[in-house]
């Protein structure tokens, strides 16, 4: 009888999950768990540098730097052409440009060729991100946003985990393996959006209400966007904790080779982050739905810092090093939904291209800052200052997170009417997430 009624509300749950949502939201899901199954380069880059061509952490990072500046590069390109050309062409050309450009650099061997390739992977990788985030804010009902996108955050990690872990043991064999099955998988993702996913971008706009710039697309530009002064403060502080985040994938598995640790045990470590988020996401992100959004965010800038902060004392223990994944994982599992409702809340329609695209470009300009700052700090003062640091920025972090809020809740105080453009979507403070 227990196990029954057990088995009941798990399926109620599930339902509650997973109900309800577009029959193209599911085709995007399955195309970006699809990628995620195969995402092993930009994961196992500073390794296959470090180990396997020999170079040093500066490099390494100087490569990362280059993949990060790619990223960069295609954020706000990419964020223009999807409201332009459409969501499902920059798909397209982002998906098949990837494909090409990560086997490129399994094959090329000069430092100056492998740093230029690099490059490029990060333009094409990252092309596709402010479309799929459009396109899923199109095709979902506002009401079903927040969860669409934990849905689609929770399918990131499930890729992430499996391909982490997969990938550590495939890279004792054949670093050449990751690099050609990342594109065979990118590949397999372009033909799911060649053959199932239509166009989503809206044809006409009226003018919108709301905290964001309103108007017709004609109105909205990249200025624009830079003048929205919350939405570009909720862009930087995300800069700060991105940057922190991006340390697991540069200096994380340098300071781990540091210590002995194979390329097993960094997979292994961190696909604890993905394990933790395919099985805690869902059921958190409904829990912290209806909380307070200020506190959520400062508490999640805290356990991402100091997450971090426990590197230092990790010396040559798996173990630890796993734990640490746990408390910094706890953090960005709050963050992410959080953070991302704010983020859809304050893009008007037709510049939702943009505007992801300048979101995108903070992860991008950390793609770019991580690898060049914690590659130096590694080098130069070891790797123990880099993790305290990591513990200051957090706190930084909190602390801008408390005064945005604040001041967000002063200037909807003062505020007439109604600030949320669709009625049917959870103002900020109920809201809770690459």
């Amino acid at each position: 009888m227990g196990s029954g009624v057990s088995s009941g509300r798990l399926g109620q749950a599930v339902a509650r999950s997973v109900g309800g949502l577009p029959r193209q939201f599911w085709w995007l899901w399955t195309g970006t768990l699809v990628n995620r199954l195969g995402a092993f380069v930009a994961t196992f880059l500073a390794l296959y540098l470090t180990v396997e061509r020999g170079y040093s952490a500066s490099y390494a990072g100087l490569v990362g730097a280059l993949y990060g500046l790619g990223g960069v590069v295609s954020s706000i390109g990419a964020g223009v052409l999807t409201d332009r050309i459409g969501r499902r062409p920059t798909l397209l050309v982002a998906q098949v440009s990837t494909a090409v450009s990560v086997a490129a650099l399994g094959l090329v061997s000069h430092p100056v060729a492998i740093a230029a390739v690099a490059g490029l992977v990060g333009m094409a990788t990252n092309a596709s991100r402010p479309a799929v985030q459009a396109m899923m804010a199109d095709i979902v009902r506002p009401e079903d946003r927040v969860r669409a996108f934990s849905l689609n955050y929770w399918a990131i990690n499930l890729g992430f985990a499996i391909s982490s872990a997969g990938a550590g043991l495939i890279a004792q064999y054949s670093y050449h393996l990751l690099f050609f099955g990342e594109a065979a998988m990118v590949l397999a993702t372009a033909l799911i959006t060649f053959w199932k996913l239509a166009e989503s971008k809206p044809r006409t706009a009226a003018p919108e209400p709301g905290p964001g710039p309103a108007g017709r697309e004609a109105d909205i530009s990249m200025w624009t966007v830079l003048r929205d002064s919350r939405f570009m403060a909720v862009v930087a502080l995300n800069l700060l904790l991105a940057t922190l985040i991006q340390q697991a994938f540069v200096s994380l598995p340098i300071a781990m080779g540091q210590q002995g640790l194979s390329s097993t045990d960094f997979g292994t470590v961190i696909a604890v982050n993905g394990v933790l988020i395919v099985l805690l996401q869902l059921p958190l992100t409904r829990f912290i739905e209806h909380r307070d959004p200020a506190k959520l965010l400062i508490v999640s800038a805290l356990l991402t810092g100091y997450g971090f902060g426990l590197n230092a004392f990790a010396g040559s223990s798996a173990a630890f090093y796993a734990f640490a994944v746990v408390v910094w994982t706890l953090g960005e599992m709050i963050n992410s939904p959080t953070q991302m409702g704010l983020v859809v809340r304050l893009s008007p329609t037709h510049g939702r291209g943009r505007y992801q695209g300048m979101y995108t470009l903070s992860w991008s300009v950390a793609n770019l800052g991580a690898p060049l700052l914690g590659g130096a700090v590694i080098d130069h003062y070891g790797a123990d200052t880099l993790w305290a640091a990591s513990a200051a920025i957090g706190t930084l972090a909190a602390l801008g997170y408390g005064l945005l809020l604040r001041s967000m809740r002063a200037a909807e105080a003062e505020e007439p009417a109604p600030m949320c453009p669709e009625p049917t979507s959870p103002a900020p403070e109920r809201e809770p997430t690459h």
